[in-house]
C-alpha cells in the first residue's frame, strides 16, 4: 500500500489509524532518510493509545518505553547503534516481546539481531509532504493492513494498492 501524506497533521492522523489497526502489538520498522517523518508517525501511533505528551526520537537512549493504559509501546531509534549486539545489553529481547508494540526507527542497523518485522513503513519525501509505503512481512502484518482504515481526505490520497 502506498499513501501520500500531504502534511504533518495528516502524517500524525495516519499514525493514529495505524496504531488502532496494530491493536497494541507487533513489530514495526520505520525506515526513511533523516527528516522523513519516522518520529512524527510514531507520535501518531502513540496518540492512538492515549499518549498526549511530547514524543522525541530516542537517538541517544536507543529506546523510550511508554506504559500506557492500552499497553506497553517501545519506541526504538537505532541510528547511533554501534553494533546490533548492543540490543542484547539493553534487554532488547524483553523489549521486543510479543505482548507489546515495538516501533523501530533505523532498524537496518539492528539487522541480524532483530526479529522479522510484522510491518515495514518506508517514508520518503514527496512534493510538499511524504509518501508512506506499507509492506506486511508476517500474517499479523497482513491482518493489520486488512484492518487499517485510511480516510482518503486524511491521508491525502491512496497512490497505490497492496504491494
Amino acid at each position: 500500500m502506498l499513501l501520500r501524506l500531504d502534511d504533518e497533521d495528516r502524517q500524525v492522523a495516519f499514525g493514529e489509524s495505524l496504531g488502532r489497526a496494530l491493536e497494541g502489538r507487533g513489530r514495526v520498522h520505520l525506515s526513511g532518510e533523516l527528516g522523513a517523518g519516522k518520529t512524527t508517525l510514531a507520535r501518531g501511533v502513540l496518540r492512538a493509545y492515549g499518549h498526549q505528551g511530547a514524543v522525541k526520537s530516542p537517538t541517544y537512549t536507543l529506546v523510550e518505553p511508554y506504559e500506557l493504559e492500552a499497553g506497553r509501546v517501545n519506541h526504538f531509534d537505532l541510528y547511533r547503534l554501534g553494533d546490533p549486539e548492543e540490543l542484547e545489553f539493553i534487554g532488547g529481547r524483553d523489549l521486543l516481546a510479543d505482548d507489546c508494540l515495538s516501533l523501530i526507527e533505523w532498524a537496518e542497523r539492528g539487522e541480524g539481531w532483530l526479529p522479522e518485522p510484522d510491518l515495514v513503513v518506508a517514508l520518503s519525501h514527496a512534493d510538499c509532504g511524504r509518501e508512506a509505503r506499507l509492506e506486511a512481512r508476517t500474517a499479523w502484518g497482513e491482518s493489520v493492513l486488512a484492518r487499517l482504515h485510511v480516510d482518503p481526505q486524511l491521508a491525502g490520497s491512496i497512490v497505490g494498492g497492496m504491494v
